[in-house]
């Protein structure tokens, strides 16, 4: 995953599945690093598109208020 960048990141996991499902309906490929305290629940979930696809996917989830 050397060329995979983060796009979003958010505390609530649902909004990271949110936000990575609207890519892939965009035909964009994303997958979600959970950095999440599995105990506590405190940390970030993270988005993450290929270095190609930063740019588009930035634009989607703006265009999407996500």
């Amino acid at each position: 995953m050397n060329n995979w960048v983060k796009v979003y990141s958010n505390s609530q996991y649902f909004k990271s599945e949110m936000v990575k499902q609207v890519l892939i309906d965009h035909e964009i490929e994303a997958v979600i690093m959970n950095k999440q305290d599995s105990s506590y629940k405190f940390g970030m979930v993270e988005v993450h598109v290929e270095e190609s696809n930063e740019e588009r996917a930035k634009q989607i989830i703006e265009e999407n208020d996500l």
